[in-house]
């Protein structure tokens, strides 16, 4: 099988690394890529988000599974151009790439499938979003109503913040705080069949303790040894299957991994937000502990055989993944400065996300720069492994969360 992923970041890497331990695949390509994906997959310089550019180069590559990774791509319709080819897959179409692009829109789907989830209120106006903020109190909740790379809701308990934050954006949705630990559970789905992976936990926050501002994310871990032992379950029943029911009575037969940001409230889970990719940093340690390969996995997702599938394979043990950020991350992040201390030891390994190749040195190129992931038969030794390579990489400047998976 040749396949070619769509992306440049963590998430990517983390699925060229898993695909490239597939017998299945044979070739695997990236574009545009980063300098550690250009380790395991042959990188094109292609730009992620344009569909014809994309879908010439899946066709000159003779590509048997199309994977793209990042929302932008998605929302931009880069999946219907490349099936529109016949090439199969892995990504819901533009429209139903819309439960990430637009907030609304998700909220939409959900009221109609019955998804418990925040109260909310739609607002395009100053005096809108003043009355929603009056209508549900602090903490204030305001979410950037379209795209925003995981970094566009502010969780505040000052009103002058959460009205700052609502006067910068086109549109917000506005909802009632939900008070509980955060979990996210992806779904991959086949357009009629949907099947769990293993929940994981990330911490958004830029600092220890959830202090700072929110981030894409600065650090993950699975399995979640507190967790309800129904959880999985109920969500995909009171949640994942009714959306993507939803999506197909309006004719958007949902394609790709249903990201289901969680929180378990007293009333039990309720939903967050609703993403339509990976998400990154979780994949990291999600795919490290999936022992069914994956190439297999999302090529029968993108061809509706996700029902002959079988069950999946997980391996034993934990993996935690800390995030190396740049300098001045999140606000104005510093790049272009050399990455040493990079080789694996015998339980972690580096991920690639904001890197590039000069001169043959690997330099940062984004906020997020690097993802380190630790293994270990519970979840104290996949922590310490983490942070024993996190302590070995060398970047000027860099900053990371000392308290992940804690």
């Amino acid at each position: 099988m040749r396949v070619l992923v769509i992306g440049s970041g963590g998430r990517e890497h983390a699925l060229c690394r898993s695909l490239s331990l597939d017998p299945q695949v044979s070739d695997l390509h990236c574009a545009p890529g980063n300098a550690g994906i250009g380790q395991v997959a042959t990188i094109h310089p292609v730009a992620a988000t344009d569909p014809a550019a994309v879908t010439a180069l899946a066709v000159r590559l003779g590509a048997d599974l199309v994977v793209i990774g990042p929302e932008a791509p998605l929302v931009a319709g880069v999946g219907d151009a490349v099936r529109a080819a016949g090439i199969p897959v892995f990504g819901p179409s533009g429209e139903a790439a819309m439960i990430e692009g637009s907030k609304a829109f998700a909220k939409e789907i959900m009221a109609a499938a019955g998804v418990p989830t925040a109260r909310s209120r739609a607002c395009s106006t100053p005096g809108e979003a003043a009355a929603a903020l009056a209508e549900f109190g602090a903490p204030y909740v305001v979410k950037d109503d379209g795209l925003a790379a995981g970094k566009g809701v502010v969780v505040t308990g000052s009103l002058e913040a959460a009205l700052e934050h609502a006067a910068s954006c086109e549109r917000v949705v506005i909802e009632e705080f939900l008070d509980g630990p955060e979990v996210s559970l992806f779904a991959l789905c086949d357009g009629r069949d949907a099947v769990a992976l293993r929940p994981a936990q990330d911490f958004k926050r830029a600092y220890d303790g959830d202090e700072g501002p929110n981030t894409g994310g600065m650090g993950a871990y699975t399995p979640l040894p507190w967790a309800p032992d129904d959880l999985t379950e109920q969500v995909m029943r009171e949640v994942v299957h009714p959306t993507i029911a939803e999506l197909g009575r309006r004719g958007l037969p949902y394609i790709g991994v249903l990201y289901v940001g969680l929180a378990l409230t007293a009333k039990g889970p309720k939903v967050i937000e609703f993403n339509a990719r990976f998400g990154d940093p979780e994949t990291q340690v999600i795919l490290d502990r999936l022992a069914t390969p994956l190439g297999g996995l999302l090529l029968s997702c993108a061809t509706g055989g996700l029902g002959a599938a079988g069950e999946l394979a997980w391996r034993e043990g934990a993996a935690v993944t800390v995030v190396v950020a740049a300098e001045n991350y999140p606000a104005d992040p510093v790049k272009g400065d050399v990455i040493t201390g990079l080789e694996p030891t015998a339980d972690a390994y580096v991920i690639h996300a904001g890197t590039e190749l000069v001169d043959g040195h690997v330099v940062s190129a984004g906020g997020r720069v690097l993802s380190v992931v630790g293994t270990g038969p519970d979840q104290a030794s996949a922590r310490a492994h983490a942070y024993d390579l996190v302590a070995r990489v060398n970047l000027r400047g860099s900053h990371y969360r000392t308290d992940i998976a804690r």
